[in-house]
């Protein structure tokens, strides 16, 4: 395998986790949140805390490393509109995710205190969830329209 090959690899696997795992937390945050279970969104939203280091992070730096040395080795213009297209909605993508991360972590420390005291989740709380719902939906547009560009490179 060369080594363009590799990196399209990486890039393509590191796309899904992306994709995959941001799809995953939201989902199962996201009814975990609606079942009103305290004890329940402690432990979701700890998760989908973890989750975000281990496999989002991670993904998210592979990502423009691998696509930038593949559009390096290709030759591609680097002001090709589908290129320039890209790491703007990338870069979108990641001005929601980075505060969906603060948020997560500030909704799980007050699940914990709620949880711990056997009390109900503060309206802090579904104020946050619902900033963190709403991010979501530039950020995974900008990933599904990135996909698009990535697939057809339109000039």
């Amino acid at each position: 395998m060369d080594h363009y090959m590799l990196l399209k690899l990486l890039h393509v696997l590191s796309s899904t986790v992306l994709f995959g795992t941001g799809m995953g937390i939201a989902f199962f945050k996201w009814i975990t949140d609606r079942s009103g279970d305290v004890r329940a969104i402690r432990v979701v939203t700890e998760r989908a805390v973890l989750a975000d280091w281990l496999f989002t992070t991670p993904a998210v730096i592979v990502q423009p490393v691998t696509g930038f040395a593949m559009v390096w080795l290709a030759g591609y213009p680097w002001l090709s509109t589908w290129i320039v297209s890209s790491v703007a909605l990338y870069l979108l993508a990641g001005a929601c995710w980075l505060p969906v991360v603060w948020l997560q972590i500030r909704m799980r420390d007050l699940a914990r205190v709620a949880d711990a005291t056997g009390s109900a989740l503060p309206p802090l709380y579904w104020r946050y969830q619902r900033l963190w719902f709403l991010l979501g939906i530039p950020a995974f547009t900008a990933l599904v329209v990135i996909f698009w560009l990535m697939l057809n490179k339109p000039a």
